[in-house]
């Protein structure tokens, strides 16, 4: 009895097995589709201003019209039997078709494109819209994009407004989707020739080298130097922090453009053709023998030249500052920038450039006996 109820069952479940395996066979309809659904098709008909896609339902869903020029690249980049996602527009128009739009695919198309163009250094022409402070808004294919001023060429410089309404080729050096950044170099191309050259003499230049340059332009981060690597002219920034040792405010008042200056290589970056350059390094670094020059416990004099809320800054040399801090500062005295003043040196920190000062007392204090 036991033997026969189970050839029983296990016929059921042949028979439910079978019936499991026609309905995958089979078409079954989807779940009714709706607006801004994303669905998964296979393309079977391709044309410049049509597509169909199978996407499992009763009819085939369709894009057309302004939604098919929309993503006029990304359909010139497929193929019947291609598979590609879209969103549902609308799931069934007066002639009981399912509208597609392929918008948001063809936007990951585009910036997927600028970033395989990156990768490869490849040209793309822009057309220049509009100047601005920072550079150009540049119009690429059914994309905006920016073009720096920093990345135009040396023809260029100045003369930006000549691009308006007019094609010129650059390359990509950002794509970033996210923040919505497509960035281009347009001196890439035009001055590739010059960078070439500058490529090849870096190449004979080394860390630590002593070099002669002419100031070509003044910022408040720093200065550029254009200096002579063999046959090729280099550019190189002196960054404010590499000028001297002394706290620098303003490089304008230390430097005129054309003007002479020897400077030192601390860095080469070869993929700009570019250097960085130190004028300070050129010179004894004050805080080198800082413990021996002014040792804990010796007396010197300094000029006021900072007041802080937590303290007042003097200075002994070019370089070297230390800070008498508020709760060492006498209650009755008042500091002012250019002051002198006769201090102890309390603590010395040469690894992070710091110098403890307390007063040395010229008066001896109310009360004292």
């Amino acid at each position: 009895m036991a033997t026969k109820k189970k050839l029983l069952d296990k016929k059921v479940e042949d028979k439910m097995g079978l019936m499991d395996r026609l309905l995958a066979g089979s078409k079954v309809e989807p779940t009714t589709l709706k607006r801004r659904q994303e669905v998964e098709g296979v393309i079977t008909s391709l044309g410049k201003r049509l597509l169909l896609l199978d996407i499992g339902a009763k009819t085939e869903g369709i894009v057309a019209g302004e939604d098919a020029t929309e993503a006029a690249e990304l359909l010139a980049e497929l193929k019947v039997g291609d598979k590609i996602k879209a969103f549902v527009k609308h799931p069934e128009n007066d002639q009981g078709q399912i509208v597609l739009s392929l918008k948001q695919a063809a936007e990951a198309g585009r910036w997927d494109k600028y970033a395989k163009l990156m990768d490869k250094e490849k040209e793309v022409e822009v057309t220049g819209l509009e100047v601005n402070k920072g550079g150009m808004v540049v119009k690429c294919g059914e994309m905006r994009g920016f073009v720096p001023t920093s990345q135009f060429g040396e023809k260029h410089l100045g003369k930006m407004d000549d691009l308006l309404n007019t094609s010129f080729k650059v390359k990509v050096i950002e794509v970033d989707k996210d923040q919505n950044r497509l960035i281009f170099s347009e001196k890439l191309v035009s001055d590739s020739k010059a960078m070439a050259k500058r490529h090849e003499a870096l190449e004979g230049v080394k860390v630590d080298e002593k070099l002669v340059g002419t100031v070509s332009g003044i910022m408040p981060f720093g200065v550029f130097v254009t200096v002579s690597v063999g046959k090729a002219k280099v550019e190189g920034l002196i960054h404010i922090s590499e000028i001297s040792w002394k706290k620098v405010d303003d490089p304008n008042t230390m430097f005129k453009v054309g003007q002479e200056v020897n400077v030192q290589v601390i860095g080469i970056e070869k993929k700009v053709g570019k250097l960085n350059l130190s004028i300070k390094r050129l010179s004894h670094d004050p805080w080198d023998d800082i413990e021996k020059t002014y040792a804990v416990g010796t007396k010197h004099k300094g000029k006021v030249v900072r007041s802080a809320p937590y303290g007042v800054f003097v200075n002994f040399e070019p370089g070297i500052d230390g800070l008498i801090h508020v709760t060492n500062k006498p209650v009755d005295k008042e500091f002012k920038v250019g002051d002198e003043v006769e201090v102890f040196v309390e603590k010395i920190d040469g690894k992070n450039r710091r110098m403890s000062l307390g007063m040395v007392l010229t008066e001896v204090p109310v009360g004292y006996k």
